[in-house]
């Protein structure tokens, strides 16, 4: 070493020798200790990239040995078509609907290339330059601050589940994109991309987030629109418009800028869009989560099976009109709201629950939310003649509550049924122009809300009414007259009645009393939708309601088929129908259901119904119909219980139906219903309910004072069998002869088998009771005229016969209701006689008397005082 020393030196230079005690050190990177850290490192390198091309072989060998061929293959969800064709609801585990490229908007495309990936159309699977440029980010900030994921690394990552944060994930990433490039084109990937990724509040693939969010096609939506969806790829449900509104904005808004700067769309396009409001829908209507769209999911799992169902992205045409099940969804909603405004309204109302839900979401208490108490409503609408279900709604907020009260509740139908008693009663021999009895009936032959008392009467759907006498069936089915209705079930039969809502759709075990001539049985509305078809339809109804049509493969091929048969079931003869038709137009247009035109706003159209009201006011229901389209809502509380005093039919389901049946008309409009040639017009007496003839007269007192002659005929209609052939008995020959007719001398008197002028009357210590309690105030009190001094020239025999009466009268009335159901008009009540018993008057020839009638002096007889006109009689009086 010193010799090497010596040699550097030139020539000329002296020779210069070590100072003593010098000890020579070599440089740093020739000492020893230098060798042994970059033998390590170079060990490490060797080793390293060994293992490197290791495993980049064993990754390029793994991402060829990805079936590219699933990138195509997503869960897809099955879109629900309605009747027209349009969208309304899907089946899925991810909300998805796969669209081609020409179906999304180039604005859309352009978004997402300008947010997530400038380079796109240059890079071939992944951006070395961005990978460096994130990783120096990342590492300064000493967190994940960027990514340098390509979109055909989000492709390859979405499409195989490559979630794990590695370095080996990430190395497969970009080589299974490298693949993705070499076997696709860039608007495939861009495809593929979009139809896949997630944007938030459950919405998979654009077309989805497009119907979700803005209620439109992807291919409709605008610039702003577009930006939105772009703006929120990189966090979906913190950037989702329904979760904050002013973030999502933020994002658009960024993305607009990058479109800008990157010269896709100008300056102006830009400017117009960030002025642009975000405007979504609803996120329950997107979710698809109604009582229709569960019950067609039900259908459709039950015939093509659940993972074909919920992942083959079928085309499922149904039976519903959406834009009528819109109109009938906000119906429901805005009327019982409305109802719950109601002063003296005093249960939980919608609003209040709500709150209380949306609280137990946002803590996360949703296990211990009770089911909601407030007012419930269905609506379910059929086609007459096929059955198809057009509207079905299960009640006010399928979140809230899954059960479906249209297809699952079952509940009392109150006056509802009565259509059901007439036609079994018109089957058997009745007309709409016989005569029945509205008079108080005793509550053990029908026990309606107990076991004593009379029947009370809530059909009439008034809180004023009253017992009116005789009436014809017409008359009675329109004003929905309880007692009238029962008398007339009791004629045709329980078995009658029964088997004839058996045979109209009514699988619903239906008791076999009279109380079910009332709707006391409980049915589903849906069944009484269906069963209410047999009378537009003229005898006959559809075999069964449906929802499905047919479910379709994308493509067209068919997957499964309703194969759908016109089958008719026959229930009744079509002059029956008819007859209970014209009954019920009438009862829309004149009775319980007038409400609808002079309240409601029913358009003039050729349409009949029935209200419904069940005993207590626990539910409300009106079915109705036109010639093309039945609907039946109904209202209630899912535990029974009062509505509130008063809650008819008329008005919490009329309007509602209304509002159903105005729209039906439009998309549907309602013809005549004809009548069948086997019925005939016939003029008949309303007294007596045979035929008319020219003495059919009544004299009525003007309030003028005046008397004048009413005629008491009309038009009816009846088959030859059922049409009477007697003159009318009342005013024309033969006819009854009235007790005033006859001299009072020779009034012919019936025996009484007692001396009632020996009988104490029995004072009534309280009112009778009216089915255990009188909600309807069916009993009206009428104060008992004062008796008219007799004059002094009346017989013995006459006042014998006169105390007799009043005693007869002070018996059968402590047998009735404490409460005098007179005619303030007429004269005092007519006890009956059950036997007529032939009384001789001095030498006079038996006379056969079958009712014994109290008699006043003529100068004492009123006008109106007649035999068949009579106001309540007592309950305990039976008819003849």
């Amino acid at each position: 070493m010193r010799d090497r020393f010596i040699c550097n030196l030139r020539p000329t230079t002296t020779y210069l020798r070590p100072p003593p005690g010098y000890r020579f050190r070599p440089p740093w990177y020739f000492r020893p200790w230098f060798y042994i850290p970059v033998a390590v490192v170079a060990v490490l390198v060797v080793v390293g990239a060994v293992y490197v091309s290791s495993l980049v072989a064993d990754l390029k060998a793994q991402a060829t040995r990805f079936d590219l061929n699933k990138l195509e293959q997503m869960e897809s969800a099955s879109v629900i078509l309605d009747r027209n064709g349009k969208i309304f609801g899907q089946i899925y585990v991810e909300n998805r609907e796969t669209v081609p490229y020409d179906q999304l908007p180039q604005d859309l495309v352009n978004a997402v290339v300008a947010v997530e990936d400038a380079k796109f159309y240059q890079h071939h699977g992944y951006d070395l330059f961005g990978i460096i440029r994130a990783a120096l980010k990342n590492l300064t900030a000493g967190h994940v601050r960027q990514g340098a994921s390509t979109i055909t690394q989000q492709l390859a990552r979405n499409s195989f589940s490559l979630k794990e944060r590695t370095l080996r994930r990430k190395l497969l990433e970009i080589f299974l994109a490298q693949r993705i490039e070499q076997q696709f084109g860039k608007q495939k990937i861009m495809e593929l991309y979009l139809n896949r990724i997630y944007f938030g509040g459950g919405l998979y693939g654009a077309e989805a987030a497009a119907r979700g969010y803005f209620g439109k096609s992807a291919r409709e939506m605008t610039l702003a629109e577009c930006a939105t969806l772009a703006g929120l790829i990189k966090s979906p449900n913190r950037l989702s418009p329904w979760a904050d509104r002013g973030n999502s904005r933020e994002a658009r808004d960024y993305a607009l800028d990058r479109m800008r700067d990157l010269g896709f769309i100008s300056r102006e396009r830009c400017a117009t869009a960030r002025a642009e409001k975000i405007v979504v829908g609803s996120r329950q209507n997107a979710q698809g989560q109604t009582y229709a769209v569960d019950y067609i999911r039900q259908q459709v799992i039950a015939a093509v099976g659940w993972d074909r169902a919920i992942n083959e992205g079928y085309r499922i045409h149904t039976t519903i009109d959406v834009d009528l099940q819109k109109i009938a969804e906000d119906a429901l909603r805005t009327h019982l709201e409305q109802v719950e405004q109601r002063r003296g309204y005093n249960h939980q109302t919608y609003a209040d629950y709500a709150a209380l839900f949306r609280k137990a979401k946002a803590n996360g208490t949703m296990g211990e939310q009770p089911a909601p108490e407030y007012l419930q409503g269905a609506v379910i609408g059929l086609d007459n003649a096929t059955g198809d279900i057009l509207v079905l709604v299960g009640g006010r907020d399928f979140e809230h509550n899954q059960y479906n009260r249209a297809l699952q509740a079952r509940r009392p139908a109150g006056t509802a049924m009565l259509p059901f008693v007439y036609a079994a009663a018109f089957d058997k021999g009745m007309y709409p122009g016989s005569l029945v009895e509205d008079s108080p009936l005793d509550n053990r032959a029908v026990m309606i809300g107990g076991t004593t008392g009379i029947l009370g009467e809530w059909g009439p759907e008034s809180a004023e009414n009253r017992y009116e006498g005789a009436m014809t069936a017409r008359q009675a089915l329109v004003k929905s007259k309880d007692g009238a209705t029962v008398r007339v079930g009791m004629n045709a039969g329980v078995d009658a009645v029964l088997q004839l809502c058996s045979l109209a759709g009514i699988r619903s075990p239906l008791r076999p009393y009279p109380a079910t001539f009332l709707g006391s049985s409980e049915v589903t509305l849906a069944e009484l939708a269906l069963a209410y078809t047999i009378f537009p339809n003229g005898g006959w109804r559809p075999n069964a309601p449906h929802i499905l049509e047919r479910i379709e493969e994308k493509d067209g091929t068919l997957v499964w088929d309703a194969k759908q048969q016109s089958i008719r079931k026959i229930v009744l003869k079509p002059e029956i129908a008819y007859e209970v038709h014209s009954c019920l137009a009438d009862a829309l247009r004149l009775g319980t259901g007038k409400a609808a035109f002079t309240d409601f706003g029913l358009k003039k159209m050729p349409a009949a119904g029935k209200t419904g009201t069940a005993y207590d006011f626990t539910d409300a229901l009106f079915a109705g119909y036109d010639s093309n389209f039945t609907c039946a809502v109904w209202t209630g509380f899912d535990k029974p219980q009062k509505i509130y005093r008063g809650a008819f039919g008329r008005d919490l389901a009329l309007p509602i139906w209304v509002d159903i049946m105005n729209a039906a008309a439009w998309s549907y409009p309602p013809r005549e219903i004809k009548q069948p040639a086997n019925l005939k017009q016939i003029e008949i007496c309303s007294r007596s309910g045979l035929l008319a003839t020219d003495k059919c007269y009544d004299a009525v007192t003007t309030a003028d004072g005046e008397t004048v002659e009413r005629r008491t005929t009309y038009m009816e209609i009846a088959t030859p069998a059922q049409a009477p052939t007697e003159p009318c008995n009342v005013h024309g020959e033969p006819r009854v002869r009235l007790a005033r007719e006859f001299p009072s001398a020779d009034l012919p008197r019936a025996s009484l088998a007692v001396d009632l002028s020996e009988v104490l009357p029995i004072a009534i210590k309280s009112p009778t009771l009216v089915a255990d309690k009188d909600p309807y105030n069916s009993l009206k009190p009428t104060p008992k005229p004062e008796p008219t001094p007799q004059p002094a020239t009346e017989t013995a025999e006459n006042q014998k016969s006169k105390s007799a009466a009043d005693a007869s009268e002070v018996k059968t009335a402590s047998k009735a209701t404490g409460q005098n159901q007179s005619n303030t008009e007429s004269a005092e009540p007519t006890p009956e006689i059950r036997k007529a018993i032939p009384v001789q008057p001095q030498e006079k020839q038996p006379v056969e008397i079958r009712r014994a009638i109290p008699v006043k002096p003529l100068d004492q007889e009123s006008e109106e005082d007649t035999l068949l006109k009579s106001a309540a009689r007592p309950s305990g009086e039976r008819d003849e």
